[in-house]
């Protein structure tokens, strides 16, 4: 690594590059002043040496520090949960919101910020969050009987979940041409809360057809910069999916493709029983887990792979 200015400029590494620029001039006056001198142009040699052993622990240094801090920058800061009822009708929708406020209430137990971006699509905010939940992406199976239900038959129903990492520079620079924007007013309660200004934002990405939506921000603006994280966040995604197919063989360490189509576990009332198809493992007491105590499923789903 070769020394620039521009180390100055940043508060984590501006004390070492002070350093190296003072050695820098100590060498070059102890040169001055040697002068002709044999004798002090040795002395002058060696702190030269001594004071180029020490630029190049600094430059060490500092490479270290911009390293961590590209890492930082690359690791995701919030993690977008994005749930959609799929097969069965109402029961369907009413088991995506019941996700939704399972893994809000873990989010909740862990100390972790949650709030909701539109409908079924939430912001979790807290170290660790995405490592936590990047494996519940894929496709989650109710069997019960719903309520509404007087014969007695069972029901299975679907909702798929995405999860969406959000990090401070987002891996997918999207191009203005390439993006579709609309406007409308944010849903509320009624009478005052409701939003008289246009601030909820739909982006379209034209060159794949993804579309997202913004609207618990209170500015247009603000609506459009989340819309925009979670856009970048989607197209990652489509990214690693592909990368995962073509890959599979070499990914075993990998638990599932992380495709959203992936049927990856059963939520089976009449057993009291969640099953993982993953792992092949099962935990009892369903009504504890879907209050959000999915602890060991999450901690199961992290070990290294066998």
């Amino acid at each position: 690594m070769e020394y620039s200015p521009e180390f100055k400029k940043n508060f984590a590494t501006a004390y070492l590059a002070e350093e190296y620029e003072r050695l820098l001039k100590e060498v070059s006056d102890a040169r001055a002043s040697a002068g002709a001198d044999a004798e002090l142009q040795q002395m002058a040699a060696e702190d030269e040496a001594r004071a180029s052993a020490r630029q190049a622990a600094i430059l060490a240094e500092i490479e270290q520090i911009l390293d961590k801090e590209k890492e930082e920058v690359a690791k995701p800061v919030s993690v977008v949960m994005e749930l959609r009822a799929a097969a069965g009708g109402d029961e369907a929708s009413i088991f995506a919101h019941e996700l939704q406020d399972m893994y809000q209430k873990y989010a909740e137990r862990r100390g972790w910020k949650s709030h909701v971006i539109d409908d079924l699509t939430f912001e979790i905010r807290g170290a660790d969050a995405y490592d936590a939940l990047r494996y519940e992406t894929g496709v989650h199976r109710v069997q019960r009987v719903p309520l509404t239900e007087k014969s007695g038959r069972i029901h299975t129903s679907t909702a798929s979940v995405a999860v969406l990492p959000i990090r401070l520079k987002p891996k997918f620079e999207i191009s203005a041409a390439d993006i579709e924007m609309e406007f409308s007013r944010s849903g509320g309660a009624g009478g005052q809360n409701v939003n008289k200004v246009e601030t909820a934002v739909r982006l379209i990405h034209k060159p794949t057809g993804i579309d997202v939506r913004s609207s618990s921000e209170r500015s247009q603006l603000a609506n459009r910069e989340k819309a925009l994280q979670i856009l970048s966040a989607k197209l990652e995604q489509m990214h690693d999916e592909k990368e995962a197919r073509e890959h599979a063989a070499e990914r075993k360490e990998q638990i599932g493709t992380g495709d959203r189509s992936e049927k990856i576990r059963t939520y089976n009332y009449l057993q009291d029983r969640v099953t993982d198809h993953r792992l092949k493992e099962s935990w009892h007491n369903l009504p504890k887990i879907m209050e959000g105590n999915i602890d060991d499923i999450i901690e199961a789903l992290r070990r290294p792979a066998a």
